[in-house]
C-alpha cells in the first residue's frame, strides 16, 4: 500500500510544503520540534484541511483540494495514536479496546482481539482503568484500541514522547512487534533519532515546514551531509548485519558486518538474523597507532574517505573500514593533532554500540 502526500498549509507565520511517498513498513517523519511532523500527520489523519494540495493512499484520492474531495477523517480507516494515550477514564482496559472494535468495519468486528492482547501483553490489564496504569501499559492499550479499528494504516504522534527512559525500554519491543507481525504500514513521528534508527523503514527529514531529505533509514542517518540537517550531537551510523554468535557468559553477541565483526550488548536476538547496528559519532574515538589495553571491544581499522567542515570547534570524520562507514566527531583540535587527512589509516574506537532488531 502506498500513501502519496503533496500539500501546503499555512498556519499564521508558519508555512507547510510537504510531497513524499511511503510504501509500507515504518516511514518517520523526523525532525525537531516544530518543523511541520504533527501538522502532516493530522492531514493524512483527516483532522486537518490543507489550503492545497493531495492525499492519496492505496490509489484512492482521499483529499484533492483543487477538485473539492475531502474524504473525512473516520471515513478514511486510519488508526491514531496520540503523544497521550487517550483513554476513557472510565472504562475498563476492555471497554477501552472493544471501544476501538466498533470503528471496524463489520466483517472485521467478529475477529477474535486475543491475538492483539497477547502481542501487546496486556491481558493481565484489561479489567484494570487507566488510572492504575503505567505510562507504558496506557500507550499499550492505546496502540491495541487503533488495531481492533482495523485500520488500513497507523498514525503515532510521537507516542513514546511524554515516557520515562525506562518506560520506552519497555514499550520499543512492543512497536518492533506491532512493525513485524501486523505488516500494517505505520506513519510514526519523533524528534528521537535512536527511536527512528531501532524502528523506521524510510525516514522523512524535516525542518521549518520543508523536507530536507527523504530515503531509506539506512541510507539517510548515515550519510556525513545528513548531520546538516538534524542536530550534529545526535550523528551516527546505522549497519546492517546478521548476528554470528552469543555468549551467555558475557552477555555479548557477535554480529558480522561487511567486512568487520562487532562485540554488542545483549543476547536478545536469535544467530543468523538480521539486525541493524547505531553507532553514534559522538561514541567513536579515533587513533593512528593500533590501541592497546583499552576497555573498548570494537577497534577497527580503516582510512578516512571524508572529513567535514569544522563547526563549533568539532569536526565528523568517515571511515572506510572494508565498506562500512563509521563516523567519529572530534575536536578540531584532536584532527589537527593527528594530522587525519582523506586517504589515511586509522583505528576507529567504538565506545558505545545500540543492537536494533
Amino acid at each position: 500500500m502506498t500513501l502519496s502526500v503533496d500539500i501546503h498549509h499555512k498556519l499564521g507565520m508558519f508555512s507547510l510544503d510537504a510531497a513524499f511517498t511511503a510504501d509500507g513498513g515504518v516511514t518517520a517523519l523526523f525532525g525537531r520540534s516544530g518543523s511541520g511532523k504533527t501538522s502532516i500527520i493530522r492531514i493524512i489523519a483527516g483532522l486537518t484541511r490543507p489550503d492545497r494540495g493531495r492525499v492519496v493512499f492505496d490509489g484512492t484520492v482521499l483529499a484533492d483540494i483543487a477538485k473539492g474531495i475531502l474524504v473525512p477523517g473516520h471515513r478514511r480507516r486510519f488508526g491514531y495514536v496520540f503523544q497521550d494515550a487517550r483513554l476513557f477514564p472510565h472504562m475498563t482496559v476492555s471497554q477501552n479496546l472493544d471501544y476501538g472494535h466498533w470503528f471496524a468495519p463489520k466483517p472485521e468486528r467478529s475477529k477474535n482481539r486475543d491475538p492483539i492482547v497477547e502481542m501487546l501483553d496486556i491481558g493481565n490489564l484489561l479489567h484494570r482503568r487507566p488510572g492504575a496504569l503505567s505510562g507504558g501499559e496506557k500507550q499499550r492499550v492505546a496502540i491495541g484500541r487503533a488495531l481492533l479499528s482495523a485500520p488500513r494504516m497507523l498514525l503515532m504522534d510521537e507516542p513514546l514522547a511524554s515516557l520515562d527512559e525506562a518506560r520506552k525500554a519497555e514499550i520499543l519491543p512492543y512497536l518492533e512487534r506491532l512493525r513485524d507481525e501486523t505488516k500494517i504500514p505505520i506513519i510514526y513521528v519523533s524528534h528521537s533519532i535512536a527511536e527512528v534508527a531501532r524502528l523506521a523503514s524510510r525516514v522523512v527529514v524535516m525542518r521549518d515546514g520543508k523536507i530536507e531529505a527523504t530515503g531509506l533509514a539506512i541510507e539517510v542517518l548515515s550519510q556525513p551531509s545528513g548531520t546538516q540537517t538534524f542536530d550534529r550531537r545526535e550523528a551516527g551510523v546505522l549497519l546492517e548485519g546478521k548476528v554470528e554468535s552469543a555468549s551467555e557468559l558475557h552477555r555479548l553477541s557477535v554480529v558480522a558486518l561487511k567486512a568487520a565483526r562487532m562485540s554488542v550488548p545483549g543476547i536478545t536476538h536469535a544467530i543468523g538474523k538480521k539486525v541493524r547496528v547505531h553507532i553514534p559519532a559522538r561514541d567513536v574515538m579515533l587513533a593512528t597507532i593500533e590501541p592497546a589495553g583499552l576497555s573498548a571491544l570494537n577497534i577497527l581499522q580503516g582510512h578516512i574517505s571524508w572529513i567535514g567542515d569544522a563547526t563549533d570547534g568539532m569536526m565528523e570524520v568517515q571511515i572506510d573500514c572494508g565498506g562500512d562507514a563509521i563516523l567519529s566527531r572530534i575536536t578540531q583540535l584532536s584532527c589537527e593533532r593527528l594530522a587525519l587527512e582523506v586517504g589515511k589509516s586509522v583505528y576507529a574506537i567504538i565506545k558505545t554500540v545500540a543492537l536494533e532488531p
